[in-house]
């Protein structure tokens, strides 16, 4: 058979549900196994698995950023956020007359 000029043939797409794959991540991620035991043992590739590691890494740190942190420090944080939007908003207003009084006197 002459396979020059054909492509190479894809596996089809497998759909994995959420359980299965936090399962596999949590394996990884808690169970001290590497991507590449788990995917072998799971028949996955292990790119895949690697995917979904980063993303449940990510989405971890998405939710605990202030884990570590003091109540003070958590209240500090908060009013500096506060801060920084009214700083924004102050700058963006500053622009606007900035710009209306630069075309009065022009």
């Amino acid at each position: 058979m002459d396979t020059m000029g054909s492509a190479p043939k894809q596996k089809p797409r497998r759909k994995h549900s959420d359980e299965f794959k936090k399962g596999a991540v949590g394996l990884v991620l808690d169970g001290g196994k590497s991507v590449i035991e788990v995917a072998g043992a799971l028949g996955l590739a292990e790119g895949v698995l690697f995917e979904w590691v980063r993303r449940a890494k990510l989405e971890r740190a998405k939710k605990a950023p202030a884990s570590g942190m003091t109540e003070d420090e958590r209240a500090e944080l908060a009013r500096l956020r506060k801060e920084n939007v009214d700083l924004r908003m102050e700058r963006e207003l500053l622009k606007k007359w900035a710009a209306f009084f630069a075309k009065e006197n022009a």
